[in-house]
């Protein structure tokens, strides 16, 4: 979804404020491209670590008076940890607001913690409420994310603006060459996953302008165990996308893809906003009932070793996504149709 780029016109008066767009160390190319999108240059800043393990940022160009974008993508390596990144985030967005920011947005193409947002276990943290009260306590006025594990939870968890943009829209345009005039049918690989799965698949349906089925296979998780046999949809002779907000181990998306397979899928394609590809991945995607798998550059695969699971990986580009919903945001327009709901 392009963004029109800012005119002069537009820069000066929309929302009365000039805007202002910055990007921590480590998203700076996913950074570059949003600002691209945007018409404007990133905002120049400073980030020093000093010998004890301390960090220190502060905004170089002037922010009193502007509505101010942040962007980092919290996920953990190779030169930070989660932690580091979301503490100095919440540092960087806390020393612009002291320095007499209006507004202050929080811009994040991954949202870290955002799978612990209820209790499974007696005394279990609910981590996603945790993380939205110290956006909150630095002064943040909105926060954007873009394909949160549970939007509902992630709504809920903050009291200031929060912002669940669909990864739906870069997916879809990214899988597209990839079809033909075969029956489709959009896959979750578990019933939690079923309303990003729809998302989805209407979304698709909108553009290719023909019917696209839908699946789910079950799948229960108990102590770090997965099991889960039953498979629901007429997939038979149909190319098969999967759906999921993030791949870790891969595991989840290979059980989803075999049952497809079994069921009369003739292809299957992951479509996944977030490539962690943690330990196991590699070994895990290799296996042939997946064709190909496209994931945004939310994250980088810097931990995908070179070999078969990189060939048949595919990047979709999110900055024009969060372009557009910063340009939207700061013009007072609508976000709906950017959203999941």
């Amino acid at each position: 979804m392009p963004a029109a780029p800012l005119t002069p016109r537009y820069a000066a008066t929309a929302a009365f404020a000039p805007m202002v767009l910055f990007a921590l160390a480590g998203s700076d190319a996913i950074g570059r491209a949003v600002a691209g999108h945007l018409g404007i240059d990133l905002a120049a800043h400073e980030e020093r670590e000093f010998e004890d393990g301390e960090h220190k940022a502060r905004p170089l160009a002037r922010v009193a008076g502007a509505d101010v974008y942040v962007l980092h993508s919290l996920h953990g390596g190779p030169q930070a940890s989660t932690d580091d990144k979301l503490c100095r985030l919440l540092f960087f967005l806390a020393a612009v607001k002291d320095a007499g920011a209006a507004r202050v947005a929080a811009v994040l193409p991954y949202l870290c913690y955002a799978r612990k947002d209820r209790r499974t276990k007696p005394n279990d943290p609910v981590t996603t409420r945790y993380v939205a009260a110290l956006f909150e306590a630095v002064g943040t006025d909105t926060v954007v994310a873009l394909e949160v594990h549970n939007e509902s939870a992630f709504e809920n968890a903050f009291r200031c603006r929060s912002v669940a943009l669909s990864a739906a829209p870069p997916l879809v345009q990214k899988v597209l060459p990839l079809l033909g005039d075969e029956p489709l049918c959009v896959v979750s690989p578990d019933l939690g996953g079923g309303k990003r799965a729809d998302l989805f698949r209407e979304a698709l349906q909108a553009v290719i302008g023909r019917p696209v089925g839908n699946a789910f296979a079950e799948k229960h998780r108990s102590a770090g165990v997965v099991s889960g046999e039953l498979f629901v949809g007429d997939v038979q002779g149909a190319t098969c996308i999967i759906v999921d907000d993030l791949i870790s181990t891969g595991g989840t998306l290979v059980r989803a893809a075999r049952a497809a397979r079994e069921a009369g899928g003739r292809r299957v394609i992951a479509c996944v906003a977030h490539g962690l590809f943690m330990a196991g991945a590699a070994e895990a995607l290799v296996d042939p009932a997946i064709e190909r798998i496209i994931t945004t550059d939310s994250v980088p695969p810097f931990r995908l070793p070179v070999g078969a699971v990189r060939e048949k990986l595919d990047t979709a580009d999110a900055a024009p996504l969060l372009g557009e919903a910063i340009r939207r945001l700061h013009a007072g327009e609508a976000l709906t149709d950017l959203m999941a709901f």
